[in-house]
């Protein structure tokens, strides 16, 4: 009997000589002896790989290693406790590559904005020109309103276009943001468990063990006071809310968008209480640093100093305007 292999047909070897060949096949007595069975030992690793894989592979992943890298030599460079280069590390990370991103981020919508009068100019306009050659052509109501849509769909590009404002390009703040706030992560769970790529990686985990503060002063070890957290739930919940508190006349998917962003980071309390406090710093000062942005970039003056567009919806007074706005909503509210 042939079997194929690999794209060419082979004979089998014979029982016996597989048999001799791999001990593993050898014939198992049947007489008054019980069947081998495989030990823990010999299984429990093939489950590991199915259920871990994934999550073993990433931490061990070029760019967790580079992580690492970053945050051994921030350490090294400065002496500071780690407490101290973590904050250090998160700070300079987010002012050096996430604000310039989301300066940029600010700039694309704004030009979007300021692109809506003339959209609406056009919407109404090719509107009537399509009403007018319906009713000569005789189109259905179907036809009529898929000339519409795909007429706009065009102008809109070409608009986007003419002033290189897609919106598509204010994305890339969270397409770079996320991918380093989950390396950073790794990297900080990889020091603190000892699994580190590196030779220092046993002294580091020690390192940690006395590098914190206050009630904290455990990086390995998770905040039982909870007070890390709960930080980072509120921190969270505060950049949610002032940016709804912003947006005025939402789509329905926009709102079912802000609700579960509200309930991650609700979700987030629990799960911070799970690991070693070192990722709950760095997660309550990168959240930190996030809410400081929202808040600059909302200043005038700093719009300006980027070169922002203005735009019908900016203020002049923008912390008043969201401390009222947030006053009226959660305080005031009868």
């Amino acid at each position: 009997m042939l079997c194929r292999l690999g794209g060419r047909w082979l004979r089998p070897l014979p029982a016996l000589q597989l048999r001799a060949r791999d001990p593993a096949l050898a014939p198992v007595p049947t007489s008054g002896a019980k069947r081998p069975t495989l030990s823990v030992w010999a299984v429990a690793p093939v489950c590991a790989v199915h259920a871990n894989g994934w999550y073993e592979a990433l931490a061990a992943s070029s760019p967790v290693r580079v992580a690492e890298e970053v945050l051994l030599g921030v350490q090294a460079t400065t002496g500071l406790p780690w407490w101290g280069s973590i904050l250090l590390s998160t700070v300079a990370l987010r002012g050096a590559v996430t604000l310039p991103l989301a300066a940029y981020q600010h700039y694309i919508l704004a030009k979007v904005e300021n692109l809506q009068p003339e959209i609406k100019a056009i919407a109404r306009h090719l509107n009537q020109e399509v009403v007018v050659r319906a009713n000569q052509l005789g189109w259905s109501e179907r036809v009529a309103r898929l000339t519409y849509l795909k007429n706009m769909k065009r102008i809109i590009s070409e608009l986007y276009v003419r002033d290189n404002c897609h919106p598509f390009k204010a994305t890339v703040l969270v397409w770079i943001q996320l991918p380093m706030w989950i390396f950073m992560s790794f990297a900080l769970r990889n020091l603190s468990t000892g699994a580190a790529h590196s030779e220092a990686g046993f002294s580091v985990q020690e390192q940690l063990a006395t590098g914190g503060i206050l009630w904290f002063p455990d990086l390995t070890a998770p905040d039982s006071t909870w007070i890390l957290p709960i930080s980072v739930g509120v921190i969270n919940l505060l950049i949610v809310e002032i940016s709804a508190l912003q947006n005025i006349g939402i789509s329905r998917l926009q709102t079912y968008a802000t609700y579960f962003v509200r309930a991650m980071s609700v979700l987030m309390i629990p799960v911070a209480a799970t690991v070693p406090s070192s990722i709950v710093l760095y997660w309550l000062c990168s959240s930190f640093m996030g809410l400081s942005q929202n808040l600059l970039l909302r200043s005038p003056g700093f719009r300006q100093l980027c070169r922002i567009p203005s735009t019908k919806s900016d203020s002049e007074t923008p912390y008043k305007d969201i401390f009222a706005a947030f006053n009226t909503k959660f305080i005031s509210r009868k």
